[in-house]
């Protein structure tokens, strides 16, 4: 994963991330920033959360999990390898670690917990925080190389060094009703999510489907392929609807381009030029 800036910006969705009935399910890490409510259950990689997160279901990680001070899962909390906790958190299920266990102070785990390995109960260090501020200290003074080094080493498996992570960022809503940011939004290829998005701008790839509408102050673009099964608006922004793509509901924008077979089943509303693509065999 390569950082150019602050790597909770941006609401990043990476390819093949299904929401289930009850869970986000993604092949590679989940970062969540502070102060986000998470309404699902997450299952992936490596899970870390920010301080005061809430986590409306389960999380299973098949590595590390890291929690800041004041999070609350609903759920049970299951850990591949090693697991961190921060002090005020409170998980309403079981927490099972096949590592080792660092754990704060004033911990609430209702069904208990236990590990395999060393459980040491302290107030360790609020990982999610001093990683996030050491890695944009490495970008503002140009050190790119080394803050690229520093996530090689976190994410130890060479297969999942090319998987990139699902990233909500701070003061996040996510749930089966809408996905809620107040930054850009990029949804990833052959995903199906539940929910409208709200975004400054969206970018949805190829073969997506979004079972809601996608709102945005800025650009919206549609992928090939992708279906939304609701509107498309945008206050000051451009549409870009590409081949093949479907809107079951209503486009609202400035201008609006149009790609090869794309389809809009409601009105279309462009306050400046409307752009209609062909097909190859239309332009001879």
């Amino acid at each position: 994963m390569a950082f150019s800036r602050d790597p909770l910006d941006e609401l990043v969705v990476p390819d093949g991330t299904e929401a289930k009935e009850v869970d986000l399910v993604t092949d590679g890490d989940v970062f969540v920033g502070a102060r986000s409510t998470v309404e699902f259950g997450v299952r992936g990689r490596n899970v870390l959360a920010g301080e005061n997160v809430t986590f409306g279901g389960a999380i299973e990680a098949e590595g590390d999990c890291r929690l800041d001070m004041w999070c609350d899962v609903a759920e049970n909390v299951l850990v591949g390898q090693d697991a961190y906790i921060g002090e005020r958190v409170h998980v309403a299920g079981e927490m099972k670690v096949a590592g080792d266990l660092d754990i704060g102070d004033d911990v609430e785990i209702d069904e208990g917990f236990e590990a395999n390995g060393w459980i040491v109960i302290r107030n360790p260090m609020p990982t999610i925080v001093f990683l996030f501020v050491y890695l944009k200290q490495l970008l503002l003074i140009g050190e790119d190389e080394t803050a690229q080094q520093l996530v090689s080493e976190l994410v130890d498996d060479e297969e999942q060094a090319d998987v990139e992570p699902l990233v909500i960022p701070k003061n996040a809503t996510v749930s089966d009703d809408a996905w809620r940011v107040s930054t850009p939004a990029t949804i990833g290829d052959d995903c199906r999510l539940h929910g409208n998005v709200r975004a400054e701008t969206i970018d949805v790839g190829t073969d997506t489907t979004i079972f809601g509408s996608l709102r945005a102050r800025g650009d919206v673009t549609v992928g090939s392929g992708s279906r939304i099964h609701g509107d498309v608006t945008t206050r000051d922004g451009d549409v870009t609807i590409e081949e093949d793509a479907r809107i079951l509901g209503d486009v609202s924008c400035a201008d609006l381009e149009l790609g090869p077979n794309a389809e809009i089943d409601g009105t279309i509303r462009a306050g400046g030029e409307i752009t209609m693509g062909t097909t190859e065999r239309e332009q001879e």
